[in-house]
């Protein structure tokens, strides 16, 4: 489980004094916890891998966020320790898909369903995210069914 993977990692990023990697690590097991005691399990139990990367995905995006905002605000000192951490969460996630394979099955999900004004572009892009979940960043995706119409 990945869940307990993180959780042994620590001990590795102690042993090896990363500091970068050891608050990154207990930050993601905090908000493991958080997600357990919001869906009433024990906060010492364990995520599935699939609420695991989800709970992380949202880790990464609150990171991108971050480092849009230090920039605005000139702070490089920020933005490198956020860039840091996001490098370190993105290990744990799946690769995602490619701005030509999204388009790919965009196209074929438009097919499909027998879309062709833009007016449905919703339709279209509520069936994307919703077979892409965690395999596609969302805003590729909105580029992508942009671009169709």
């Amino acid at each position: 489980m990945l869940h307990e993977q993180i959780k042994n990692n620590i001990k590795k990023a102690i042993l090896a004094r990363d500091s970068v990697l050891l608050e990154t690590l207990r930050s993601m097991l905090s908000a493991f916890t958080n997600e357990l005691v919001s869906k009433n399990k024990k906060p010492n139990g364990m995520l599935s891998d699939e609420e695991t990367l989800a709970v992380i995905n949202r880790l990464a995006k609150q990171r991108k966020d971050s480092i849009e905002q230090y920039k605005k605000g000139g702070r490089d000192d920020l933005v490198k320790e956020e860039k840091a951490q996001l490098i370190i969460l993105q290990k744990y996630l799946p690769e995602l898909m490619k701005k030509e394979e999204i388009e790919k099955i965009a196209k074929e999900k438009k097919n499909e369903l027998g879309i062709d004004d833009a007016v449905k572009k919703g339709m279209l892009m509520q069936a994307l995210i919703k077979e892409l979940k965690g395999k596609a960043d969302g805003k590729i995706v909105k580029e992508v069914v942009d671009s169709l119409f």
